[in-house]
């Protein structure tokens, strides 16, 4: 049955509207009434009391705020009369690390269809890398891109092309701008010039960016350990590298970062200096050979059985909405400790996003070392954003504002609960490697594909995305499950969107429920079944430039 309101947590002194709530509605939550007293859209708050200025407002049973001006029982929550606070944080409470599993006797036995590496990871999907080592490369990547992917069967893309044909031709029949702007058209879909020449390749990503050189030399080290975990991750089956030679990112650096990753890295690895080698043609056609022999070779692989344990699953949400964090996220909560329980790695990343939540993730660490580096990086990146003018209270954007997330401690606290209730048993700066089972911290922006490009990087080989407004959000090597929160979205945007929790709101369906279905859909995915961003060909790659973006 679907209710006008939600309360997350017990201790909580505001409501959600699950629903537009007119003037004058009375809503009751545990024996409580409360009646609006103006309009409250849906995904938004109402106070459940008189609040003064100064008073605190509690959800997820965390503060997310401080009344900036009276709000009436019944009243609105609003950027106007909330400000953002959280509480301090430090290793001043008893650690929770002992944790009890959910049964996961239903999937002990499961197995997902996977690539096996000779390191012994599995991955999800079999791709061939073609990377710069600075911007300076990056036309000779794109030639490249246009040398194989049409040939080889790899092009993906719906074409808008016959639409402009056709408005071409009704220029051309003399219609006028009235009659133009009045037309319905329809797109082609696009399809593959040939079959896929490698039917056991997933494709080739051309991974094109904007680093290198320039900037520090942190962020040419940085670099070169975020595109040595693309190299080394075991959704990848080899890599062609292009560099200028005379960048920060030198290969020596990139070959250390992989060594660190890899001390037995035996993947094929082709690696071409432009300055050392001359013209433009022998660069391409040097590196077109090596590709093209790369590919011949990671064509021999198939997919065989490997348990749930092999999989490492990526945590992020965009496009947020006040509905994130009571069905998506919690969902996903669920799988995290399914997946912990299985012997899997989960990663919670977006540090900007865990503001407000840093003591009960403090409490979780499983030792003082673990805590200490998480509070450590939390303040340290706090600091850095108001170094420069900012902060984390800057980090709701102004659609999760327009749908009920006002604070950011608010927007953290629905976020984090994608990392379910299991301990954290590693924390990582980026760009480091996951190397352990288990709920693992990794030190990101909050900005989408800046996070996402860096969880795949640290060994994610699926990810779970949540969003409330929609994004098309998707990753060249990893395939990225985009979950809505809302029914209403998954209907609006079902050519995005992969899987929907907005059952949750509507009472068809408990977390618990969605989570486990949630589950069962990521081993198909891993076993190679399609997701949205893939079918769309949505490959987005940034690297993250340490300080620059929240």
């Amino acid at each position: 049955m679907k209710h006008l309101v939600a309360k997350i947590h017990p201790d909580d002194n505001v409501l959600v509207a699950l629903q537009d709530l007119p003037v004058g509605t009375p809503v009751t939550y545990d024996g409580v009434t409360v009646t609006t007293t103006e309009r409250i859209p849906a995904k938004h708050k109402l106070a459940m009391e008189f609040l003064a200025p100064g008073d605190p407002v509690h959800m997820y049973g965390v503060l997310v705020g401080k009344a900036a001006q009276a709000i009436g029982m019944g009243g609105l929550l609003t950027t106007a009369n909330i400000r953002h606070a959280t509480d301090s944080y430090g290793e001043n409470q008893e650690r929770r690390a002992a944790w009890t599993a959910p049964d996961v006797a239903k999937w002990e036995d499961r197995t997902f269809m996977g690539f096996h590496r000779a390191d012994g990871s599995v991955g999800t999907a079999n791709y061939w890398l073609v990377i710069p080592l600075v911007f300076c490369e990056n036309r000779n990547i794109q030639v490249l891109e246009e040398a194989l992917i049409n040939d080889l069967g790899y092009a993906r893309r719906k074409s808008y092309q016959p639409q402009t044909q056709e408005l071409i031709s009704l220029m051309q029949a003399g219609k006028s701008v009235e009659e133009i702007l009045a037309t319905d058209l329809r797109s082609a879909e696009g399809k593959h010039q040939k079959p896929k020449l490698f039917p056991n390749v997933d494709g080739i990503r051309f991974l094109s960016h904007e680093g290198g050189c320039g900037g520090i030399r942190q962020d040419a080290q940085s670099l070169c350990g975020l595109l040595a975990g693309y190299i080394t991750h075991p959704n990848v089956a080899g890599a062609t590298v292009l560099s200028l030679g005379c960048q920060n990112a030198q290969v020596s650096m990139l070959q250390d970062e992989i060594n660190k990753r890899s001390p037995n890295f035996s993947k094929p690895l082709f690696i071409l200096e432009q300055q050392k080698l001359g013209t433009e043609e022998t660069l391409v056609s040097t590196a077109l050979r090596q590709t093209f022999a790369g590919l011949m070779t990671a064509n021999q692989l198939q997919r065989q059985p490997a348990p749930l344990s092999k999989l490492c699953i990526g945590l992020e949400c965009g496009g947020s909405d006040g509905f994130s964090g009571i069905s998506a996220n919690p969902a996903v909560g669920h799988v995290s400790d399914l997946m912990v329980a299985l012997g899997g790695s989960v990663i919670l990343a977006e540090f900007p996003e865990l503001c407000g939540v840093e003591q009960e993730l403090v409490d979780r660490s499983v030792d003082h070392a673990t805590a200490e580096r998480f509070s450590s990086l939390m303040k340290a990146y706090g600091d850095s954003a108001v170094a420069v003018g900012s902060g984390f209270d800057m980090n709701p954007s102004p659609g999760n504002i327009r749908d009920g997330l006002i604070t950011d401690a608010m927007k953290s606290a629905g976020a984090a609960r994608k990392g379910g209730s299991s301990p954290v048993v590693a924390v990582l700066d980026y760009p480091e490697l996951v190397t352990k089972p288990g709920l693992n911290l990794l030190c990101t922006p909050g900005n989408d594909v800046e996070s996402t490009t860096a969880e795949v990087g640290s060994g994610a080989n699926v990810v779970l995305f949540t969003t409330g407004l929609g994004t098309p959000t998707g990753n060249p090597i990893a395939p990225v499950i985009k979950i809505s929160s809302n029914t209403a979205l998954a209907n609006r945007m079902p050519d995005i969107i992969d899987v929907n929790t907005g059952t949750v709101i509507d009472g068809e369906e408990t977390i618990e429920q969605a989570g486990e279905r949630i589950l069962d859909y990521i081993i198909r995915v891993a076993s190679g079944e399609e997701v949205a961003a893939v079918r769309h060909g949505q490959t987005d790659f940034i690297p993250w430039k340490r300080g620059v973006s929240l």
